[in-house]
């Protein structure tokens, strides 16, 4: 459940279950996560009869952008797999999301996004670079069907 305060929550304690219920092991370590943009089309409509020659907004469909998870290359072939699952057609695939964010202090949930039916979309990698100091990172954008928070 949501925790109203007044002073914004830091974005940096987050937990990430994958459908799995594992939201501590490496697997589920994520350094970064693009949250979706969410819209609805609106529409105009109005009957020819109506009295006043004004016309009333109908929503119609919601639209999820995709979300996209971020983490070092740790060694694991997890998301490779789940990617491998969806690409080789298994409608098993689909899975629930929880992202959790935490108080600063971790002792809290203060806000929970919930994607449901969630796939694979898109699997990239960094760039290797014999030169480079940076960490490797893998990332895994997924699309779904439906978003609900608390």
């Amino acid at each position: 459940m949501a925790v109203l305060r007044e002073t914004p929550y830091a974005k940096f304690n987050f937990l990430v279950d994958l459908g799995t219920g594992n939201a501590k092991g490496p697997d589920a370590g994520f350094s970064e996560i693009a949250l979706p943009d969410v819209s609805v089309d609106i529409f105009a409509y109005r009957n020819g009869n109506d009295p006043e020659n004004a016309a009333r907004l109908v929503a119609g469909n919601v639209h999820y952008s995709t979300i996209t998870l971020k983490r070092g290359q740790i060694g694991s072939l997890s998301l490779y797999q789940w990617f491998d699952q969806v690409r080789k057609g298994d409608p098993a695939a689909k899975r629930n999301i929880a992202i959790q964010l935490l108080s600063e202090d971790r002792a809290e949930v203060v806000v929970t996004w919930k994607l449901s039916r969630a796939l694979p979309a898109k699997y990239t990698f960094s760039n290797l670079d014999a030169l480079g100091r940076e960490v490797a990172v893998e990332a895994l954008e997924l699309a779904f069907e439906q978003l609900e928070m608390e």
